[in-house]
């Protein structure tokens, strides 16, 4: 069996948790030099992810968008960007959006009905990838790495990184925590309720906190346990 990737989680969010407010226009979390950070770490990714509804909502195009970092990719035997995957239950993805028209290969990973709606609509711009009843991300991982994916990024949404971390497949977290609040009730956020592995008291080990600007970036091992102990009761 192939060797899955190493999946890092990328998020940016406001001091409470969101990762966007509800008004039209995306909500700026990161600064300049933050966005140049993301930038380095998509060229050093083999694949990059994001779900289908992040591609609805913002339209991405997905990119490393530094030339020389492209031209190193190139210097080193690489495409000159990563593999480009999104996820979808539905199959609900229009032709027109900017993530297939720009940067190197795509793969979507759906369902089987998923599957069947979308290689006619995509035929010629992406490979389609049926996982059964249901979008499997221990079947999706396997496949990324038989493709030869070793490092893949994910970079959303919050129900993406939720399902990840639930089912215990993401190795490290790098969260940028941006010096704002947003406040609404139904803005959306980096993680949602689930079951995660080992429950509420248990430490992810701290790889590392540093600032840029005046943003604040984490690194987690959500695999990992700190092994810090609480005080004993007396």
């Amino acid at each position: 069996m192939a060797v899955r990737p190493h999946v890092l989680l990328s998020v940016a969010t406001s001091i409470d948790g969101c990762i966007d407010d509800t008004s039209p226009q995306r909500l700026m979390l990161s600064n300049a030099a933050d966005f140049d950070r993301v930038d380095q770490v998509r060229a050093e990714s083999d694949a990059i992810l994001i779900g289908g509804n992040t591609i609805r909502t913002d339209n991405p195009r997905l990119l490393v968008n530094s030339a020389e970092r492209r031209a190193a990719r190139v210097a080193a035997g690489k495409p000159e960007y990563p593999l480009k995957v999104t996820v979808t239950a539905s199959g609900e993805l229009d032709r027109e959006l900017k993530f297939w028209h720009f940067g190197g290969g795509k793969v979507v990973y759906t369902t089987d009905a998923g599957a069947a709606r979308l290689r006619g609509t995509l035929d010629g711009l992406a490979e389609v990838v049926g996982l059964g009843g249901t979008v499997d991300f221990g079947r999706m991982l396997d496949d990324l790495g038989a493709r030869g994916v070793r490092r893949l990024m994910v970079e959303g949404g919050g129900r993406i990184h939720t399902q990840f971390l639930a089912e215990g497949l993401a190795d490290e977290v790098q969260w940028a925590v941006a010096p704002l609040l947003v406040g609404e009730a139904e803005a959306p956020r980096f993680v949602y309720p689930a079951r995660f592995p080992g429950g509420s008291t248990r430490r992810m080990r701290l790889l590392g906190a540093s600032t840029v600007g005046d943003v604040v970036l984490l690194r987690y091992a959500p695999k990992e346990s700190e092994g810090l102990e609480g005080p004993e009761e007396g």
